[in-house]
């Protein structure tokens, strides 16, 4: 499924919620990456798990393929990803009514909705898709984007407890989150 670029401006900053291209497979491999390092809400140490830009390319191919599958990002009004997010649904009939739901943001557009806006667009394309269920793990620790979730409809249906290691030697919770499509 393909979302055409829809413009927001948040706090003096202009950006475009879009669906990935091939193009874009370099720079999502380097802000990966580069998020990775600014940020212990995600699963992956600096380089852990790392996505060449061929490895994108095969994602987003598969992805626009696929009608549970979804790839978008944020580009500045320069050009520049500032961030993306991916749903990704089963193959499983069992499955198929749901997706996982997954996002990054650059840590210097961090205060510009840019999560918020990325959420909004899967929410829309989910519901207009068939798609009933997205769900989503989050730390514990990380409160902001826990109380997005739960604006959007997003209900906390378990914690798997220190289910991660962090720098700092201790362990945390993750939250796993879930939002059924209103009937």
């Amino acid at each position: 499924m393909k979302i055409e670029k829809k413009p927001y401006q948040i706090n003096g900053l202009k950006y475009y919620i879009r669906s990935a291209k091939v193009e874009d497979t370099e720079e999502l491999s380097l802000i990966r990456l580069q998020i990775d390092g600014e940020t212990e809400n995600l699963d992956r140490e600096p380089g852990e798990g790392y996505l060449s830009k061929e490895d994108f390319k095969e994602i987003i191919e598969n992805d626009s393929k696929a009608a549970n599958h979804l790839f978008l990002v944020a580009e500045t009004e320069e050009g520049k990803l500032a961030g993306f997010c991916r749903c990704e649904g089963s193959t499983l009939k069992r499955l198929s009514h749901k997706v996982e739901f997954g996002i990054c943001i650059l840590k210097e557009y961090w205060g510009y909705s840019i999560g918020k806006s990325l959420l909004q667009e899967t929410i829309v394309w989910a519901d207009n898709n068939n798609i009933r269920k997205i769900t989503l793990n989050v730390l514990e620790t990380n409160e902001k984007a826990i109380h997005l979730y739960q604006k959007f409809g997003f209900l906390v249906e378990g914690i798997l407890r220190n289910d991660k290691f962090l720098s700092d030697g201790n362990y945390y919770s993750t939250v796993v989150m879930g939002r059924l499509k209103e009937e």
